[in-house]
């Protein structure tokens, strides 16, 4: 059964950094490329940091760029978000994905950063 289960959300003053973790079972991490897109309440989930299967390159959203950081740790079926110099605009529910930007096949719950001013 393919799990993903988000963790590292909480809340962070602005300007602060947190590390999201996306810890899978039932595939191989390896073989599989991560997805983080994030949903605050009322609007549409927004992709945050996934990679293009048309474009061949990782895909990071304009308002993160220089801030986020994808990694993974294959061995350890992990991969994170790190997430650098957070602004109240970063709050929302985050989720871990898998799949290419195009498409995603499974998805976590979602974990909450919350940003203060």
């Amino acid at each position: 059964q393919v799990q993903l289960v988000e963790s590292g959300g909480g809340l962070v003053q602005s300007g602060g950094s947190l590390r999201l973790s996306c810890e899978v079972s039932g595939f191989t991490l390896d073989y599989y490329r991560i997805g983080w897109f994030r949903q605050v309440p009322g609007k549409e989930r927004d992709a945050v940091a996934c990679f293009s299967s048309t474009e061949d390159t990782q895909y990071y959203a304009d308002s993160v760029k220089g801030r986020f950081t994808v990694s993974r740790d294959n061995a350890g079926n992990t991969a994170y978000l790190q997430m650098d110099s957070l602004k109240p605009e970063d709050t929302a529910v985050y989720y871990c994905a898998r799949g290419y930007c195009e498409g995603m096949e499974y998805w976590g719950k979602g974990t909450l950063v919350a940003v203060s001013s």
